[in-house]
């Protein structure tokens, strides 16, 4: 399980930076680490991307932090997680140190990446929207490596979250009186019955305009009527005649176009309480088999062998193209990199050469002692890319933009993919649903669709 915050450092960047690589937390900065820079000399690289911003904002940075389970992670993998949710929330566009802290109870990322990416200039916009991204895809992470995931905080409209989660697992009054009741209907005979055989499980009945009930140790009387729709005490009555069935849910699979999965309505614990679920699922199913049918018809594929090495293909497909994606993201990230170091190198030049001309370089580097930093750290990141001759930035920013082309266009390609692979997933397991499958010896196995 993974908890993540963010917030804006508007002052105090260099101290920030500090704290977050101290020694005693990062087991002596083993677990430091950065991208676009240098974590030495973080604050000054991100002044100097600040310094050419086409937005003037009040932040400096972000400060965003993924905490985990006590004893649910080793240091080392918290660490690579940390790296991959960074990468994915700067895009390759931001400078960022990555720091683990592994000095308390719980191991913990620190993340803090400079507000204005080093591409174009623009400043990171930090809004619900994009924490709800990075929450996502922390959880995503969490679930890739066998991590426990923190529930959404939200639930039904006007409804605590707290009340929420526990009756969704049957664990809050309201919950608990729900259950009493559908439990009790098929036993009964009579509304007062009902009533009666509450008040011997432990309830407290009040009468009057509404039936109210209390559980032992709850405060307050819960209203029937304010369980739902299914619990007024005229639905009740008709649900205990046999009038009426209690409302079934459809699932959001039944509203979306195409092929949806089959219901097993065998071992469905809601067909076997509601008639009415039964029946819609028993429709549902038919007309999902006929939708399968159909699809296998149009892709003209009539043995099962045919349609398991369609879905290897479709899969082999859909993972070279991922492949191929994030070949082309790492090529951008490297090339953005690029692009900001011989930037820097060129307007920082100046500078160190007369440095280096200087008579008094004592003197001289303590008044341009960050334009010669900038340069010295641009000049070892040139070095260790193997670059020995200065290449054009026109040139790279070209190459980067045709990059970014191809990525768009990979990207909807593996998005298609993706679609189908899910499609085809449903189909199969439909077939197999229809055909029971897993009952039949191998050798069956390559019968007729039809």
């Amino acid at each position: 399980m993974a908890v993540t915050k963010i917030k804006p450092i508007k002052s105090t960047l260099s101290k920030a930076l500090d704290y977050i690589q101290n020694p005693d937390k990062t087991d002596e900065k083993v677990l430091v680490s950065s991208f676009g820079c240098s974590y030495e000399t973080a604050d000054i690289e991100f002044g100097f991307t600040l310094s050419q911003a086409l937005e003037k904002g009040n932040n400096l940075a972000h400060h965003l932090i993924q905490a985990f389970e006590p004893g649910e992670v080793d240091y080392e993998k918290a660490h690579e997680i940390g790296r991959q949710l960074a990468d994915a929330v700067t895009k390759g566009q931001h400078e960022y140190v990555l720091t683990t802290h592994i000095d308390k109870g719980h191991i913990h990322n620190h993340i803090i990446f400079c507000a204005v990416n080093f591409v174009d200039h623009h400043k990171y916009n930090s809004n619900k929207r994009s924490y709800y991204g990075i929450r996502n895809m922390s959880d995503k992470l969490c679930r890739e490596n066998g991590l426990s995931v923190v529930v959404p905080n939200k639930g039904s409209k006007g409804k605590h979250y707290a009340e929420y989660q526990a009756e969704k697992t049957g664990t809050s009054y309201k919950g608990k009186l729900k259950i009493a009741v559908d439990t009790l209907i098929p036993q009964v005979s009579s509304f007062e019955e009902l009533l009666s055989r509450l008040q011997a499980a432990g309830y407290e009945i009040k009468t009057g305009k509404y039936i109210s009930c209390r559980a032992p140790g709850q405060e307050r009387f819960t209203r029937l009527k304010t369980l739902g729709a299914d619990y007024t005490e005229e639905t009740i009555r008709e649900r205990i005649e046999g009038k009426r069935t209690r409302a079934a849910k459809i699932p959001k699979q039944a509203e979306q176009r195409g092929v949806s999965l089959l219901i097993d309505i065998e071992n469905s614990i809601k067909a076997q309480e509601s008639r009415g679920y039964e029946q819609w699922a028993k429709i549902h199913n038919l007309k999902q088999a006929a939708k399968t049918m159909n699809f296998l018809s149009e892709h003209k594929i009539e043995q099962y062998a045919d349609l398991t090495a369609k879905i290897a293909e479709v899969t082999a497909a859909s993972e070279q193209a991922a492949d191929s994606l994030k070949e082309v993201e790492k090529r951008l990230s490297d090339m953005a990199v690029l692009i900001k170091n011989v930037t820097t190198y060129q307007k920082t030049k100046p500078v160190y050469e007369a440095y280096k001309k200087a008579k008094d370089k004592g003197k001289y580097k303590a008044a341009h002692e960050s334009d010669i930093i900038l340069f010295e750290t641009a000049a070892r990141a040139i070095k260790a890319a193997g670059i020995s001759k200065l290449p054009s930035v026109p040139a790279l920013q070209s190459e980067y933009t045709k990059l970014q082309e191809q990525k768009e266009a990979l990207y909807a390609d593996y998005g298609k993919l993706k679609k189908q692979v899910r499609e085809y997933d449903v189909i199969k397991r439909n077939v197999d649903s229809i055909l029971r499958v897993e009952r039949q010896p191998e050798r069956e196995r390559n019968t007729q669709l039809e």
